[in-house]
């Protein structure tokens, strides 16, 4: 009796466990909770947030000291010390000793006495730091290659020199305007003065948000839609924040890292503080692709493959829809909403598309969304020629002198023949025209 009892017992835990796994997978919120846990370990983000923690070090002082060097001429540079006080608030006490060291470091470097040679390699490595987080970004959102050297120049550039000055000219003139008498005598009125302090709460959360969906935009080198950056900012920002305070509870009751570390504690917070601050910022940067890509929640693996009958049915689907859009004068595919529609690994569908292009068959529009049309007359492409395309060179004995291996060699080659041969029948404008039957 208490064997069968036993046994009951145990089945109806193994029922409530399957139970609560179908639950878990099938639930939202439950498939981004785990894809991003998959994420954080399979892909080592962690490894790659420590190894920015080092780029940012070496290069936090030299993007500082052109900053400061490009506000100062515009007069704003008092706008920097505000602004490193509360990056630095979740170090306590020891975050306003921080800024003013590295303010001290900034103020006391004088570019002018650097040399032509000191200003570039200045300049180098504020670039190195912008092109290690591109990289980080690039293999988050599957992007096969980073930025030409003269675009790298330029945008780097940009950032570097344009993005402070309006960041912080911004928040110059709102300080000004919330000064100013007009806005005074609104703040006296109690429906302005309401708002007013909600937007003193809620503006600094606002401008983090701003400022990751710009990374989230700007970074990765492949087009990022809007939507998906504000998620991944909002997201990111909030989790940064509350990251933020719960880090400074651990700051504040952490007094025995003063008594090990001694002045070196300092150094070891910022350190922490900064590995945890990449790793919200590149998980977040996963949380916009996944928002652009939703087919990758349901997958098991981040980067999942294709078996040959899946690839050439995807290869074939993708120069259908193409062709059909392009026969109708209606806009062409991109890859990001193939990938949506056929609900495709982007590496996958990027791979096939690129085998069609390099066969002649398609043609990838260069306007930053990868756009595809055809690049032959439709009446004159088979499916034939497109899981050609797809398969590659046909099956060879590779020289080897061997009975079995060249019949096998040979039974390969009939059979697929045999099966071209029925796809050879109609062009795609015939079967498009027929509407696929």
């Amino acid at each position: 009796m208490p064997r069968k009892r036993l046994a009951a017992a145990v089945r109806s835990s193994q029922a409530l466990r399957r139970r609560c796994r179908r639950l878990w997978a099938s639930h939202g919120a439950g498939r981004w909770l785990r894809a991003i846990i998959r994420e954080a370990t399979e892909e080592q983000l962690d490894l790659r947030a420590m190894s920015l923690v080092y780029t940012t070090l070496l290069s936090l002082v030299p993007l500082l000291a052109v900053s400061f060097s490009v506000l100062k001429s515009f007069g704003i540079h008092n706008q920097l010390q505000p602004f490193l006080s509360e990056l630095f608030k979740p170090l306590g006490p020891q975050g306003g000793e921080l800024t003013s060291r590295i303010i001290g470091f900034v103020e006391n470097m004088n570019v002018g006495v650097l040399g032509s040679l000191g200003v570039a390699m200045l300049f180098y490595t504020v670039g190195s730091m912008l092109e290690k987080t591109e990289a980080a970004f690039n293999h988050i959102w599957h992007a096969k290659s980073s930025r030409g050297i003269a675009r790298r120049f330029s945008d780097y550039l940009s950032v570097v020199l344009v993005g402070p000055v309006l960041v912080f000219s911004a928040i110059g003139i709102m300080a000004s305007m919330a000064a100013s008498q007009t806005a005074q005598s609104l703040l006296n009125r109690e429906l302005f003065g309401g708002v007013y302090l909600l937007l003193g709460v809620v503006a600094p959360y606002a401008l983090i948000v701003a400022a990751f969906t710009f990374i989230y935009l700007f970074l990765p080198n492949t087009r990022v839609a809007f939507r998906s950056a504000l998620t991944g900012g909002a997201c990111a920002g909030l989790a940064w924040k509350a990251l933020g305070w719960g880090f400074a509870e651990f700051v504040a009751g952490s007094a025995n890292y003063d008594a090990v570390y001694s002045s070196l504690a300092i150094a070891v917070l910022f350190m922490m503080w900064l590995y945890l601050s990449w790793l919200v910022i590149l998980l977040g940067g996963r949380v916009a692709f996944l928002h652009q890509y939703p087919a990758y929640l349901a997958f098991e693996r981040r980067r999942p493959t294709l078996g040959n009958r899946q690839k050439e049915w995807a290869g074939l689907a993708m120069m259908l829809l193409i062709a059909e859009r392009f026969a109708r004068g209606q806009r062409p595919w991109t890859l990001e909403a193939l990938c949506q529609h056929l609900r495709l690994p982007v590496d996958a569908a990027r791979e096939l598309l690129r085998e069609l292009v390099r066969h002649g068959l398609l043609f990838c529009m260069d306007n930053g969304e990868e756009s595809y049309l055809p690049a032959k007359d439709l009446a004159a492409v088979s499916p034939r020629d497109v899981y050609q395309a797809i398969r590659g060179e046909a099956a060879a004995s590779h020289g080897i002198q061997d009975a079995p291996v060249e019949l096998a060699s040979r039974l390969c080659g009939q059979a697929e023949a045999a099966g071209l041969e029925a796809l050879e029948q109609r062009s795609l404008l015939q079967l498009i025209e027929a509407g696929g039957g």
